[in-house]
């Protein structure tokens, strides 16, 4: 990994880690219930895949975004902690939060995916016949 990677991925992360407090205060939980957590890892996961159908992992801009910015806002730790103390308060509830982050997580990233290359394949040129 080069400096000016790193340097990428502190940045992107510096405005990721923001931007999901930015959310936090923004978006309450409602009644115990992580809602700006869920939040963040759906769109997170959108996102995500969106980059990762657009843009080649070799390049800069990827590592910024991706690595850095993504990695930053989405909350995986956040999320395990999450679900551990909804466990804690209403069992029944935590099964709910995780089940539906993981099945609407892998949505957002397909969908992501799909539009990103829909996207890249309408944006190219024609061959000549």
């Amino acid at each position: 990994m080069t400096f000016r990677r790193l340097l990428l991925v502190f940045l992107g992360g510096t405005v990721g880690t923001a931007a999901r407090l930015a959310l936090g205060l923004w978006i309450p939980d409602a009644g115990g219930f992580p809602i700006a957590t869920f939040t963040v890892n759906i769109v997170g996961s959108f996102l995500i895949g969106l980059l990762a159908a657009r843009l080649p992992s070799t390049t800069d801009l990827r590592v910024l975004l991706g690595t850095g910015v993504l990695g930053g806002f989405t909350t995986y730790s956040a999320f395990m902690t999450g679900t551990v103390g909804l466990w804690e308060a209403a069992p029944a509830l935590a099964v709910v939060y995780a089940v539906a982050s993981l099945v609407l997580g892998l949505a957002a990233a397909a969908l992501g995916l799909r539009l990103g290359r829909a996207r890249s394949a309408g944006s190219m040129p024609e061959a000549a016949s």
